[in-house]
């Protein structure tokens, strides 16, 4: 049985970006999927623009340490320094907020999305938030680009420098942390290298730092100028030589379009396809635009065994259900609250191999916690958990709060977690020729991926049956509190 277009592009939308808006739900059955992608495509070409979230007490501590430093070091007390470190981590924080409110709300879905992905590739955990804003700007800004050159900006950037320990990489002591990860993260994948490459990778990359203001700088004196021999290539290689080394090998092609593939198709990996892509992807230069579109416009990336067979990410529940249900929320923390209470904090990945997806996400006790978070934004639950404390998706942040945001409304609703404003009216829109009887369905169908274990008669059981717009919104929340809603 052939697939109708809205399946297909709400299919589209969930992976090639946040998932459908409720102003999209009328254009899912009118466009082709390809149609869709053209559009997807076209609004994410805008330039991105820079997140600048540092507040003006570190942006003139910066200036000052920049205008002393070349004299002399300038020296914080204690309180200066805790005081920088709170200031640090409120602008990661705030750059968490501002990021997701883009996914949310941005047309350059395709774009964030793909950011997103690189966001979890490039992992890096960095309360510099300086740093943070520099690296997040090579994504975003190339996240459709170039992939070599992506991976060069983001090798010199010092949010990456920093957190790989290559400000340790000297001449006659190298540090392999930076060059290690380099080959077995960032391009070729463990088991295709040998140690002997990545000690001779490491001396290439000596030198490499940055400044105070987080600028990339080659500090020569440092440099390891001798022969190296690397993948079988010898010669007085820097850093960014042996990065164009490194892209030479079929084998980053492979490895990047086989992590693409697992991130937007399916966890079953199609060998076949995968070389394919593969091979486009290394004779295109590593241009990234193309290779999505060879995903995005094939017959088979829409074939059922695609469809909902993907587990959401915490960051992509929470975005997905905004974009369907808009909203203004009087304590956006709650926000990353929930990010890390379901072990995916933006900024904060668990190591450098970035969050590990698919069943991961899932355990009896988060699968429970997914599943109430629509009537959390609709404040009839309250919120009983915490992050724990040894969870390494804490990373030190213990000053975000774990105790339930209180509802500001009424001392009866003290405890709730998220005080929404959900503009339900575009939904009620949506739904206004369709008649009552075919409601559940029709909200059934744009909603989930796959058919619902739950019967729609069970649904409208548990519905408010007092009128039209409470069924519409009552039904909504309930089958987005149903275990299919996790899939995409």
């Amino acid at each position: 049985m052939a697939l109708s277009n809205q399946v297909k592009n709400q299919h589209l939308l969930w992976r090639a970006g946040f998932g459908p808006a409720v102003e999209q739900l009328g254009d899912l059955s009118k466009y082709t999927p390809k149609q869709f992608y053209t559009a997807l495509k076209k609004a994410s070409s805008k330039k991105a623009e820079y997140m600048d979230v540092a507040d003006d007490y570190l942006k003139g501590l910066m200036q000052g340490i920049e205008e002393v430093g070349r004299q002399q070091k300038k020296e914080l007390d204690s309180d200066e320094r805790k005081l920088r470190q709170q200031k640090n981590r409120e602008g990661v924080r705030n750059l968490n907020m501002y990021w997701m409110h883009e996914m949310v709300n941005s047309s350059s879905q395709l774009r964030e999305k793909m950011a997103f992905f690189w966001h979890g590739h490039f992992a890096c955990r960095n309360l510099n938030v300086f740093y943070q804003q520099g690296l997040l700007d090579i994504i975003r800004t190339n996240a459709l680009g170039n992939f070599g050159s992506m991976l060069k900006e983001i090798s010199k950037s010092a949010a990456m420098l920093n957190f790989l320990n290559n400000q340790q990489n000297k001449k006659d002591h190298p540090n392999e942390n930076f060059a290690r990860e380099v080959m077995e993260l960032f391009t070729l994948g463990r088991g295709n290298y040998t140690e002997h490459d990545v000690k001779e990778a490491a001396r290439a990359f000596t030198g490499w730092s940055s400044n105070v203001k987080g600028e990339y700088v080659f500090r020569r004196f440092q440099h390891d100028f001798g022969s190296k021999t690397v993948l079988g290539k010898t010669g007085n290689f820097d850093g960014g030589e042996v990065l164009d080394i490194l892209l030479d090998q079929k084998q980053t092609a492979k490895y990047i379009t086989k992590k693409i593939y697992k991130f937007f198709v399916n966890e079953k990996i199609d060998e076949a396809k995968v070389e394919w892509l593969a091979d486009r992807f290394h004779k295109n230069d590593y241009e990234i635009a193309p290779l999505l579109e060879d995903i995005f416009t094939s017959d088979w990336f829409y074939e059922e065994k695609n469809i909902g067979t993907l587990i959401k990410s915490p960051v992509e529940l929470l975005v997905g259900i905004q974009r369907m249900l808009p909203m203004k929320l009087e304590n956006e923390e709650a926000l990353m609250l929930l990010q890390r209470i379901l072990g995916q904090l933006l900024f904060y990945p668990p190591n450098v191999a970035g969050w590990p997806g698919g069943k991961s996400w899932i355990d009896s006790s988060s699968l429970m916690m997914r599943m109430r978070i629509p009537m959390l934004i609709n404040d009839i639950d309250e919120l009983n958990v915490s992050a724990k404390d040894d969870d390494d998706v804490m990373m030190g942040i213990k000053d975000i709060k774990k105790q339930p945001v209180r509802n500001s409304r009424s001392s009866k609703a003290a405890g709730r977690m998220i005080n929404a404003d959900v503009n339900w009216n575009p939904l009620y829109k949506n739904y206004e020729t369709v008649p009552r009887e075919k409601l559940a369905d029709e909200i059934s169908k744009n909603i989930l991926q796959v058919k619902s274990a739950v019967s729609m008669d069970l649904i409208k059981q548990y519905s408010d049956q007092t009128g039209r717009e409470n069924f519409i919104k009552s039904a909504t929340l309930q089958i987005m509190s149903t275990p299919e809603y996790q899939l995409c």
